[in-house]
């Protein structure tokens, strides 16, 4: 598949967009007419630079607000498609998108539209142009593709076809299936973009809330299946219009685009071969070949496959002044099960829950999560799938007879490491560790519930496609919880049997700034690790027995839950006495404790009865505004 992008997808100069394409590996670029306009480069200069960086120039546009005018008007316009012909010249380009009127139409008349289409093809074939005509979803008289493609067939002119774009096309619930009836020498362009589901204008929805495929929730790999299915082989390129990716660094930026159509590639074959399995006449395709899928001119590659992570491994946090979070994880119920052999490395673990407290940071650095562990079928595999998706590799130093883990960075910077799981939960690397300590008999038992990872703005659509891509899991609806800085964004990413949970939030950009006047590091910002355990108040006592500093939980708390779920007084009065929040839904109950905090991480320990799934949402408020009282408090203090 032949991947493009357009220049108006990222921040920076028309240069650094140009040079961020190319270190990303796109095959093309579109140039949008703004960049071009306000770069000092010539259109000569760009032509060089993008043959020198090996970048084809698959597209220019947008040429707005061609039809439906009066006469007067097309004259004033095809005088202004014929200077955009030459310049194009002066580019090496042959392809120029052409949308639908949304500002100037006044004339709601196919037979007109036709003729003045009619009138543009002949001049862009005097110049050996091909123009792409885009139904916009807000367009003034056209705005449905298949409308757009009918004045295609009617004009009938080899220098005019259609430009399929998803957002324009799944924005208004059209249905994808009559692509394939479309010729592919009439398709003459594809451009795509995800966005969530939103209920607004689509033109402002359009203008700030595209993202790129598998960071929304639009069905892109039906699209695409049946944009392979009319026979198209030509440019698959990104549109995607985002406040946050014009803000963002143009090189990073590039690659999240250009891992986004590697996913989507994959998604795109395997919607075929799935489609290709109905039978002949529900919808299949009665000429698939033995392998499952029928060949179309648009090869489209695919992954190494694996299978999403059995469970969590471990989770590290980094610090050099582990004295605090020792104290902190002994209270707990955790056991320390020595050092490592050869690193300023320690492991604590209760039952499968194992938190590595790892030294090796830079001097006065307070705890931070910096690695999480997943067990997966083959590291090695799974490790090749993460870095053809441009996941880069974390390197790590290990001597003979020490475990060799494969690493990948994610977004925020936490090391994801992918561990060779085992049946009975054990992990051959704890060898490595507290050599002649002698371990106690087995104790309390947990397992890691979640881990809540924190987002700067700019990655928080990255993140989700990366976990998503490289790792197989699946985003869920995401949902807003209030705090006393704002809302808080908060995005599940979880495998189908919910053993592995990652809780992605986007703290409010007043907690992001109040974090960076600090070490200035991403990790300022809090985030936790929950453990699951069989008794949550069992494992609370003891806790508080050892001396733990639990999050206070207000008094006016336990009135609205009690008025909320009328609880047992004696159950309600332990959930009290040791600061413990409850819910319950249809399925169960779900009652969880919280640490203080220390650094910028802090513990839960949760209980799930019944078929319980959530995380205690309802108690979200409480306990991000008891922390802020909590950590504001601290810092009057300080």
């Amino acid at each position: 598949m032949r991947t493009g992008i357009a220049t108006v997808c990222l921040s920076g100069t028309l240069k650094e967009k140009m040079q961020a394409c190319a270190i990303a590996g796109f095959d093309g670029i579109e140039i949008f007419e703004q960049d071009l306009v306000t770069s000092p480069l010539s259109p000569e200069d760009v032509r060089k630079m993008a043959a020198d960086l090996g970048l084809g120039l698959d597209l220019y546009q947008p040429f707005r607000d061609f039809d439906s005018v009066s006469e007067d008007i097309l004259q004033e316009n095809l005088r202004r498609a014929d200077a955009k012909f030459r310049l194009m010249s002066r580019l090496g380009m042959d392809t120029i998108l052409v949308c639908t009127n949304v500002g100037t139409a006044t004339i709601d008349d196919d037979d007109l539209r036709a003729e003045q289409l009619s009138r543009l093809a002949q001049l862009a074939g005097e110049h050996g142009v091909k123009v792409a005509y885009e139904a916009l979803a807000w367009g003034k008289y056209v705005n449905d593709y298949e409308h757009a493609h009918r004045l295609v067939d009617t004009v009938d002119h080899p220098n005019l076809g259609t430009c399929l774009d998803s957002f324009h096309i799944l924005s208004r619930d059209w249905d994808t299936a009559p692509i394939e009836a479309i010729k592919p020498e009439k398709i003459f362009f594809v451009q795509v973009a995800d966005a969530p589901k939103l209920s607004m204008d689509v033109l402002s929805w359009s203008r700030h809330y595209r993202v790129f495929p598998g960071e929304g929730q639009f069905e892109l790999a039906k699209f695409m299946g049946h944009v392979a299915r009319a026979g198209y082989s030509g440019p698959v390129s990104l549109e995607v219009f985002n406040d946050v990716f014009r803000q963002s660094d143009v090189e990073r930026t590039a690659v999240d685009a250009m891992r986004s159509l590697i996913w989507l590639e994959e998604q795109s074959a395997k919607w075929l071969d799935a489609a290709s399995l109905v039978p002949a006449g529900a919808g299949g395709d009665s000429t698939a070949n033995a392998a499952g899928r029928r060949r179309y001119p648009m090869e489209l590659a695919t992954l190494p496959k694996v299978a999403e992570p059995a469970g969590f491994n471990f989770a590290e946090v980094k610090t050099d002044e582990p004295a605090q979070l020792e104290t902190l994880l002994g209270q707990l119920g955790f056991e320390f099960d020595g050092r490592h052999r050869t690193k300023d490395v320690q492991l604590w673990s209760m039952g499968q829950a194992r938190v590595i407290i790892n030294e090796q940071a830079p001097s006065h650095s307070e705890p931070a999560i910096a690695a999480l562990g997943f067990d997966v079928d083959s590291p090695v595999i799974a490790s090749a799938r993460a870095q053809q998706l441009k996941a880069p590799v974390v390197p790590r130093k290990v001597q003979a007879d020490e475990e060799v883990f494969q690493g990948i960075a994610a977004p925020d910077s936490t090391e994801i490491f992918l561990c060779q799981g085992s049946p009975d939960g054990t992990a051959a690397w704890t060898r490595e560790f507290g050599e002649g300590l002698e371990h106690p008999s087995a104790g309390a038992q947990a397992v890691i519930d979640h881990v809540n990872l924190a987002q700067p703005w700019q990655h928080f659509d990255e993140a989700v496609l990366f976990y998503t891509s490289a790792l197989a899991l699946e985003p869920q609806p995401f949902a807003e919880v209030p705090s006393p800085s704002g809302l808080v964004r908060s995005q599940v990413m979880q495998t189908s049997d919910r053993a592995v949970r990652l809780v992605l939030n986007l703290a409010p950009v007043i907690q992001q700034e109040a974090g960076q006047q600090g070490s200035g590091a991403r990790k300022s910002y809090q985030e936790h690790i929950a453990f699951a355990v069989d008794d949550l108040v069992a494992t609370a006592r003891a806790a508080k027995a050892r001396g733990l500093d639990f999050l206070r939980i207000p008094a006016n708390y336990y009135e609205d839950l009690d008025a909320r779920f009328a609880l047992d007084p004696a159950f309600l009065a332990t959930l009290k006495e040791l600061n413990l929040l409850y819910d319950r839904d249809a399925n169960g109950e779900f009652l969880h404790f919280y640490t203080a905090t220390v650094g910028s991480v802090f513990f839960e320990m949760v209980e799930r009865r019944g078929g319980y799934d959530g995380y205690g949402a309802p108690n979200a408020p409480v306990r991000h505004a008891v922390q802020y009282d909590s950590l504001h408090a601290h810092h009057v203090q300080r």
